[in-house]
């Protein structure tokens, strides 16, 4: 019988964060709420402008729909707007 390595469970997940040099990565950042498009441009070296065609090409017309309304209202992707939003959070 093997002893256990960790205390810790090992958390598994459906769908791992792909590798930031494959075009994946870059339509899982951009789904990822967190994830603002300055960051995908530091890693990636895409625009915000280059981001939308790459979903557009990339994802079904409805999805690419689903995701531009997500992106432009409740995700926080510039981080602008994140800052501006946690000030007037923190205010009330």
């Amino acid at each position: 019988m093997n002893p256990k390595q960790s205390n810790n469970p090992v958390t598994r997940v459906k769908k791992p964060e792909p590798s930031k040099n494959s075009p994946d990565w870059i339509i899982w950042a951009a789904w990822a709420d967190r994830i603002t498009f300055e960051e995908i441009r530091k890693v990636t070296g895409l625009t915000e402008s280059k981001v939308i065609a790459h979903m557009r090409k990339s994802l079904k017309p409805s999805s690419f729909r689903l995701w531009r309304k997500r992106a432009s209202t409740q995700s926080i992707k510039h981080q602008k707007l994140f800052r501006n939003r946690r000030e007037n959070y923190r205010a009330e």
